[in-house]
């Protein structure tokens, strides 16, 4: 652990220490107890900060997308986000339009290697646009 999350844990911690010596909790509410139901101050916190239908839980989806589209490997964004098995993690790693498309973009660009290997160099002399224009929008397949 380490960065601002760090932080937050030490400054709670400190603030427990000054406070309240007997709580065993890291997060507390203004007496030191645990906290009971959250809903309630998330609520309040998203009504100050003027954002309205916000699920907490919602943060957790858009943390694994981000922590997937960021290249962290799906089995360590999975241990970070506490997921025990594959089949929910894939519940939170929704696949949206935009990366079928990247998908199809990095196929199109792989063939299009590889056809230059095929062809004895990948000195990159058959530009991508020339190779598609050549093809059509057939697969290169070999």
């Amino acid at each position: 652990m380490e960065g601002e999350l760090l932080e937050v844990i030490h400054f709670q911690r400190a603030l427990r220490e000054s406070k309240f010596q007997e709580c065993p909790w890291v997060f507390f509410n203004e007496e030191g107890k645990r906290i009971g139901d959250f809903r309630k101050s998330w609520k309040s916190a998203c009504k100050r900060a003027g954002v309205k239908d916000r699920l907490f839980h919602e943060f957790r989806r858009t943390a694994i997308r981000n922590m997937v589209r960021a290249g962290v490997p799906e089995r360590v964004a999975m241990m970070i986000s506490g997921h025990k098995t594959r089949s929910i993690f894939d519940r939170y790693n929704i696949v949206i339009e935009d990366d079928l498309k990247k998908a199809n973009q990095r196929v199109k660009e792989y063939h299009l290697e590889r056809l230059n290997l095929q062809n004895g160099h990948n000195l990159g002399t058959v530009q991508a646009q020339e190779a598609q224009i050549q093809f059509g929008d057939r697969p290169v397949i070999h």
